[in-house]
């Protein structure tokens, strides 16, 4: 995978069209997330996806930065810690703040709890 523009991608409603094969994080320690993410986006990934809940989301941010690739170059998606539910738009600030953006290409529940 050397460039981008070889990854098929899905449309989504409003416009928006995800990379049809992404990195994922989960279970990457958080002091080798800007790394290995890093690796990945250099490789020719252009979706990230990570969770507050991985507790490595500063990691994926300071990868897209050290790639040197523009924020609309990469899709990044994020998920709502399940202890947030009652506070999904603090939750988002915060995701967007771990991960130096503007704001996330797609923001999921990362687990529904209905009992909350």
């Amino acid at each position: 995978m050397s460039e981008a523009h070889t990854i098929p991608t899905v449309p989504l409603r409003g416009g928006v069209e995800i990379p049809q094969l992404g990195f994922g994080v989960f279970q990457v320690p958080p002091q080798d997330t800007a790394d290995v993410a890093t690796r990945a986006l250099l490789a020719g990934y252009r979706h990230i996806d990570t969770a507050a809940g991985y507790r490595n989301e500063a990691g994926v941010g300071q990868a897209i930065h050290a790639a040197g690739l523009q924020r609309d170059e990469v899709f990044i998606t994020t998920k709502l810690h399940n202890d947030h539910h009652l506070q999904a738009e603090d939750a988002l600030k915060h995701s967007l703040g771990q991960l130096e953006l503007e704001h996330v290409d797609l923001y999921l529940i990362h687990w529904p709890v209905p009992a909350h």
